[in-house]
């Protein structure tokens, strides 16, 4: 039996709701009460959200070379951690505009890495909430067939202050990297975790 949740948004009241801070992010506080498991409401309480687009990642891959094609570029959340601000991470972009998650993942292929992708080909991985105690935060998840051996280089768009580069890692390399805790961010574990359980279905899959 799949599992359910127990309660759903209408098991949610909501007394107050403002916009507190509008930047790149916009930030919500929010007084609300919620269903309680042993019957009842919840006291009021106080929450902060960071409100954002979702956002699309694409996990490009190379079955006839089991080759894996990641980005590198800076985060600035990551300056604290030790392995420093520059992630390894795949193509990823926030859906902004009119177009569908499988356009952007599509445009954003180009753009970060000259991978050309049909839409088509594009296979859909998971979608989940990136930090759901604190954002509501999205994310798409797609794995695509590439042809690694012509991606290189250095790309990204002067104007958003975008500075990346093409990584092509073996698919056993990066299983390595995750059991040794070299990954650190989670959309990229994810992906790599889904890929180490799927790469024989896309070798057949893209004729390998």
């Amino acid at each position: 039996i799949m599992y359910k949740p127990t309660f759903q948004r209408a098991d949610v009241r909501i007394a107050h709701q403002e916009t507190v801070y509008q930047g790149f992010y916009q930030v919500q506080k929010l007084k609300l009460q919620h269903r309680l498991f042993n019957g009842g409401w919840s006291k009021e309480l106080q929450r902060e959200l960071v409100v954002r687009l979702p956002a699309v990642a694409v996990l490009m891959y190379d079955a006839s070379t089991d080759e894996v094609v990641l980005i590198e570029q800076f985060r600035v959340g990551g300056m604290g951690h030790e392995e420093g601000p520059w992630q390894l991470e795949m193509v990823a972009g926030m859906i902004d505009t009119a177009e569908t998650s499988a356009q952007v993942a599509v445009r954003e292929c180009k753009e970060e890495s000259g991978a050309i992708i049909a839409e088509s080909d594009l296979e859909l991985v998971c979608t989940y909430l990136v930090t759901p105690g604190g954002s509501n935060e999205s994310l798409d998840i797609y794995c695509a067939p590439v042809n690694a051996s012509t991606l290189s280089g250095v790309h990204g768009l002067p104007t958003e202050g975008e500075d990346i580069k093409v990584q092509v890692i073996r698919r056993q390399t990066l299983w390595q990297m995750l059991e040794q805790g070299k990954l650190t961010n989670a959309a990229t574990i994810i992906a790599t975790q889904w890929l180490q359980l799927h790469s024989p279905r896309l070798k057949v899959k893209w004729g390998c």
